[in-house]
Order: structure tokens, then sequence, then C-alpha cells
């Protein structure tokens, strides 16, 4: 009879670089380096955020503008012909979702029909 003969396999280890650097909690980087580009980037998103809002805001009172203007000649408070244009145009630039975003900004502009 011949008798196997097996050779233990040595655990495997992992290099010392190959361990997960610590995570900074307030970006999930798990370098200094990527969380101070993380941060500047946020502060530039936290920049354009408030921007969008501002022009929102200028859009809907513009809208109001519009709405007032139309209803006192006579005419109906929502224009759906121009809406379409408007979910088109998101539509086109932003793909489906910007189709959402459009519906979102008119609900604002103009409130629920």
């Amino acid at each position: 009879m011949s008798a196997k003969t097996t050779t233990a396999r040595p655990a495997a280890t992992q290099p010392a670089t190959a361990r997960p650097a610590a995570v900074s909690p307030d970006t999930g980087a798990r370098t200094a380096e990527a969380a101070g580009v993380i941060t500047d980037a946020r502060e530039r998103i936290d920049d354009l955020d408030g921007r969008i809002i501002g022009l929102v805001q200028e859009r809907m009172a513009v809208s109001a503008v519009i709405q007032r203007e139309r209803i006192g000649s006579g005419g109906r408070r929502v224009n759906l012909s121009r809406e379409m244009e408007i979910l088109g145009h998101y539509r086109d630039q932003l793909g489906k979702p910007g189709t959402a975003l459009a519906m979102t900004l008119l609900e604002l502009c103009r409130g629920r029909v």
C-alpha cells in the first residue's frame, strides 16, 4: 500500500499594504488625499445646489408673472402646449430623468393641475 503524502499549505496571509486603510467617516474615503478631493467636490456641489435653488425660485417668480397676466387677460392658468415643449426640452437634454425633473419644476412653478 502506498501512503499518500500531503503537504500542509501555509495559511494565506495578506501583505501589510492590502489591509484596508481607515475610512474617513465624513467622506467614506480611505486616504487623506481622497478625503480632501471629496470634501472640495462636496463644497462645489453645495454651491451649485444653492445656485440651482436660487434659479428655481427665480423661475417660480417669473412663472407667477406669466400666470397673473394670462389669467388677468381671460386666459387659462396653464398652457399645456408650452408645458409639453418644456418637458420635451428637458427630456432631450437629460434623458428620461429630465422629464421627471421638468414635471417637478412645472409643479413648483404653477402648482398641481
